[in-house]
């Protein structure tokens, strides 16, 4: 397989590493742990090349460790989390639409109870009831330069760096939680702008003869088609000429095991002279399964049809590489038309050709928190990939929100020609102690480092621009007091912000206990939206300061 020669991805060596916490018993992980056995810790692990798995195993057990046991906690937990927030989805709305705790009991007594009804634009998820802010800051001035904007002329009015900017992506980010009815009405009615479409899309697709099918491997039957784990939904400033399209995918959902198993995975795709990266993350977007790791090699190459999927010939030339075998099956007029209906980033990418034929003069922003940030940076990679040069010329910028890393430095080296030039077009947004921006894991070997301007807010709300956030790894006894102090000093700045900001920045009951809950483990809390909205609203750049005491 022979890949683009502007973008430098050329040869057939992909390789991978896949961490699988099922494959080896407590015995193993324990033997791996604490006697560093090597044969133990290779059970959990599946490469291209055998070499890797052993040198992975003994270089890094500690940070493979934590993967496994993590993911094995994880995953032990997953129904009972699910059930979980099932029953606190239900309850916060059933609370919230009878009027309080007060409101419920007198309805309750006249039998005029009102019960919520999931999919509705009057149910709203577990973290839009942490921050129950929906109106945008400096909404009229920003919506105001966007639709005076002339169409023949495109964006003039908006900047990245703009405080309003910045708050339409974290609150486009935040609504992304949202059913689509939710998320149709805060754009329509709250926003005055134009909602285009929310989609619901499968998770890693399987290829087998062009389908995607359910199939089975041992004595398990493996059916990627039973779960919608990623959604994404787009908008438009104006449903005429408009000058700005957003995408904005969802984040980790407190209550999905499957989305903190994805953050705690070490398993990465690597493709030559592009650099290595988060496999779970490409699963997510629908671009490769690791049940079929033949899909990433098919996936992540120069399209060139129609509907952009590989012609023939390439498909057939990419058949004679180190998967050829797993390959074969794959059919060589491409893949069906379903298959945009049902993966997150050839969706968005071809809803997007459709909305510039509509739009001649827009740009584009793509915003996430979390999970939803990591997808929100690797959609522009694969269309580098891809050599979607038109659809790149359109980018305007990618802001992320507590983003978790994607890929090795050599991806960040490569990706800094294409989103650093001629003007940062990249923004990762990092307050305080948040867990999730520090992982994957990362120290001075390891693979998995952050790219692109680091816009880090302590818990002052105190900007400064930086290339990594301190503490990189969160982990540590020498940041164990000061993260459990910062927790209790944000408990008791909630209690406060509504005296000292305004009542809009008012913290409700659930947010207060998300605190409560988090002076056991910081960083949880931390990672909260509503953190991420008092940052960008109440942030003031860095200045040295001349007291004795500073925030961190």
């Amino acid at each position: 397989m022979v890949m683009a020669s502007s973008t430098g991805i050329q040869g057939d060596d992909f390789r991978y590493l896949i961490v699988r916490p099922d494959k080896g018993g407590i015995w193993d992980v324990l033997k791996y742990s604490l006697r560093g056995d090597i044969e133990c810790g290779s059970k959990f692990l599946e490469s291209s090349d055998q070499g890797v798995v052993g040198g992975e195993a003994a270089e890094h057990r500690w940070i493979i460790l934590v993967s496994i046991v993590a993911r094995r906690i994880i995953h032990f937990l997953g129904k009972p989390m699910e059930l979980t927030g099932y029953g606190v989805d239900f309850f916060l709305n059933l609370l919230s639409q009878n009027g309080s705790l007060f409101g419920l009991f007198y309805n309750l007594l006249r039998g005029d109870i009102v019960i919520p009804k999931r999919g509705t634009e009057t149910f709203i998820s577990t973290i839009g009831h942490l921050d129950e802010r929906m109106d945008l800051y400096q909404a009229k001035n920003l919506v105001g330069d966007l639709h005076n904007s002339n169409p023949g002329e495109g964006i003039k009015n908006v900047e990245l760096d703009d405080r309003a900017t910045m708050d339409l992506c974290m609150m486009a980010s935040k609504l992304a939680y949202e059913n689509a009815e939710v998320v149709r009405n805060v754009v329509d009615h709250h926003w005055k702008m134009h909602f285009v479409d929310f989609y619901d899309c499968w998770d890693g697709p399987f290829l087998f003869n062009g389908a995607l099918i359910p199939f089975v491997i041992g004595n398990h039957f493996i059916d990627y088609q039973k779960k919608k784990s990623t959604q994404v939904f787009l908008l438009c400033d104006k449903p005429k000429d408009a000058t700005l399209i957003l995408i904005s995918f969802r984040g980790t959902e407190p209550f999905d095991a499957d989305d903190w198993s994805t953050d705690f995975d070490y398993s990465w795709y690597e493709i030559p002279n592009l650099g290595k990266l988060h496999m779970g993350f490409l699963e997510a977007l629908g671009v490769g399964n690791r049940e079929d790791t033949a899909s990433f090699h098919y996936h992540l190459q120069k399209r060139s049809t129609k509907h952009g999927y590989p012609e023939a010939a390439e498909v057939e030339s990419s058949n004679e590489g180190p998967h050829s075998e797993r390959s074969a099956g794959i059919d060589k007029k491409g893949i069906p038309p379903e298959m945009v209906e049902m993966s997150a980033y050839y969706m968005v990418r071809e809803k997007l050709k459709t909305l510039f034929e509509e739009h001649k003069n827009a740009k584009y922003i793509v915003t996430g928190h979390s999970l939803g940030g990591a997808l929100a940076i690797l959609f522009p990679i694969v269309l580098v990939l891809h050599e979607e040069t038109n659809l790149l010329q359109k980018l305007l910028g990618v802001y992320t929100f507590g983003q978790p890393r994607v890929g090795n430095k050599q991806l960040g080296r490569f990706m800094e020609a294409h989103l650093n030039h001629p003007v940062p077009k990249y923004f990762r947004v990092v307050y305080c102690n948040d867990l999730v921006p520090r992982l994957p894991y990362d120290d001075k070997t390891f693979l998995y480092k952050h790219f692109g301007v680091c816009l880090y807010y302590n818990s002052c709300y105190i900007e400064q621009k930086m290339d990594e956030e301190p503490n990189k790894n969160y982990f540590g006894i020498t940041h164990m007091i000061p993260e459990h102090l910062i927790a209790i000093w944000e408990l008791i700045r909630s209690l406060t912000m509504g005296y000292t900001h305004g009542p809009e920045y008012k913290e409700g009951w659930f947010c207060i206990f998300l605190r409560v809950l988090g002076l056991s483990m910081p960083g949880i809390a931390a990672h909260c939206s509503v953190n991420y909205v008092n940052s960008v609203r109440l942030g003031k750049s860095y200045v040295l300061p001349l007291r004795i005491f500073s925030c961190q």
